[in-house]
């Protein structure tokens, strides 16, 4: 069979694929337009409609902060988009980077740091440069996809020999049951050991239990790797990350972070020991085989991480946000889950005896709903990765909210519920996309 057409069968039974003649451009690849913040305009095959915006991961408000759109416009003027040329290595070094590196150290805690081009390959290629095939890989059960990919990574090194254990999600028993079996392992292989975990979970807003983790650390002997993406200047007093709102960024031997949630960005950072900062310097293929992060991004992270250390601010606003949306939610009787951090999960709950069809139906409605008639955008999570008959929105609040932002949202959210609630969602006769091309969606 021709590549192509085994890739095209595939494309119509899988997960998202099967959806896609609907959802493209709805759903799937939404067009959101205008200056980033909590208004935009949200285009759709069917025309242009202003929204309020619960989606981006813009916690302090930094992306449109004037001093951060001037550091990143003369960054740009005075270095174009194409310096450095080449690999940090080779060609793409400059004092630029080495400052901004110096100043994450510092804010990490770490003696040293290493800026990286892309969040997600650097994940994939500090795993895989950090363990070899004599490691052991000790992860938690709800890791990112770029974790999973770094593990992935590292079992095909392993020749088909368990080299990596899961633990169920901040089970702390669980954790130290596969401890045993890595220690165990790792005596036998001479190897070691390395446990992976994330400081926010960024689809339900928990926190890993970083202070059980490395309270393991005085029973068996591993290195903690922690990816803190959505913790990187939002959690913490001083929003060093969830390393320090636990109280044990000491004890994090590679704390990594990206620059694509809190710092309004693109690329990452890791630290460490220098030592292994510069093993991962020299080693890391992600790093040595791609260009350097452009000049005008490096000039304007300069400008958001002065601003982040020097001016409390953006957290306070933050936070005031975020807590009025996550009491507001509760006190209307709304399940939230068990976040502790500014991702906010809202629950709702429709029939649990549906089918598959009927439930995508009707979470495809609720949110149909939601954007057309209440204008508020927001992600939706649904069956399989939620239980049948839940539907899980993910709202994100920032600095750049406003109270009245939030009592929009929360009544919006109490009249879809009362909807929900009385089954006016349930799949009808009428196509979503037949209404949306009228311009008339009721509910």
């Amino acid at each position: 069979m021709d590549l192509f057409e085994k890739v095209m069968e595939r494309a119509k039974t899988a997960d998202l694929g099967k959806y896609q003649a609907g959802a493209d451009g709805y759903f799937m690849f939404p067009k959101l337009e205008g200056e980033i913040g909590p208004e935009m305009n949200f285009r759709t095959p069917f025309g242009v409609k202003p929204i309020l915006n619960w989606s981006l991961n813009n916690y302090l408000g930094l992306a449109n902060d004037p001093e951060v759109r001037k550091a990143d416009a003369e960054g740009a003027a005075k270095y174009g988009l194409a310096a450095p040329m080449g690999a940090r290595m080779m060609s793409g070094q400059t004092v630029m980077h080495e400052e901004l590196e110096a100043m994450l150290a510092k804010y990490a805690k770490k003696p040293a740091a290493f800026v990286v081009n892309f969040g997600y390959q650097a994940m994939i290629s500090i795993i895989d440069c950090i363990v070899d095939r004599k490691d052991v890989i000790v992860y938690d059960y709800e890791a990112h996809a770029c974790i999973m990919d770094g593990i992935f990574l590292h079992k095909s090194k392993c020749g088909g020999e368990k080299m990596s254990y899961v633990y169920p999600h901040n089970d702390m028993e669980k954790l130290e049951k596969q401890l045993k079996l890595a220690t165990k392992k790792v005596a036998e292989t001479g190897g070691s050991i390395l446990v992976i975990t994330e400081g926010v979970f960024g689809m339900a807003g928990d926190l890993g239990n970083l202070k059980g983790i490395t309270d393991l650390k005085d029973k068996y002997n591993f290195r903690l790797l922690i990816d803190d993406a959505h913790g990187f200047g939002t959690m913490g007093p001083n929003g060093g990350g969830t390393g320090e709102h636990f109280g044990v960024q000491d004890k994090v031997d590679l704390y990594f972070a990206t620059f694509a949630k809190a710092g309004a960005g693109i690329g990452g950072f890791i630290a460490s020991e220098k030592p292994i900062i510069d093993y991962l310097r020299m080693n890391m293929r992600s790093q040595i085989y791609a260009k350097s992060l452009p000049m005008p991004m490096v000039v304007g992270l300069k400008k958001r991480l002065e601003l982040m250390t020097t001016n409390p601010k953006y957290r306070e606003n933050l936070w005031k946000i975020v807590h009025a949306i996550q009491e507001g939610f509760k006190k209307d009787g709304f399940d939230i889950g068990k976040t502790q951090s500014p991702v906010t999960p809202v629950y709702m709950h429709g029939d649990p005896n549906a089918s598959d069809v009927e439930c995508t139906a009707e979470a495809t409605n609720l949110l149909l709903d939601l954007r057309e008639n209440y204008g508020i955008f927001c992600s939706i999570v649904v069956y399989p990765v939620v239980p049948k008959g839940t539907v899980m929105f993910r709202v994100i609040p920032t600095a750049a909210h406003t109270l009245e932002h939030v009592e929009r949202t929360i009544n919006a959210f109490k009249e879809c519920k009362k909807k929900l609630d009385e089954g006016r969602y349930k799949a009808k006769t009428v196509d979503p996309w037949t209404m949306l091309k009228s311009g008339k969606v009721e509910f």
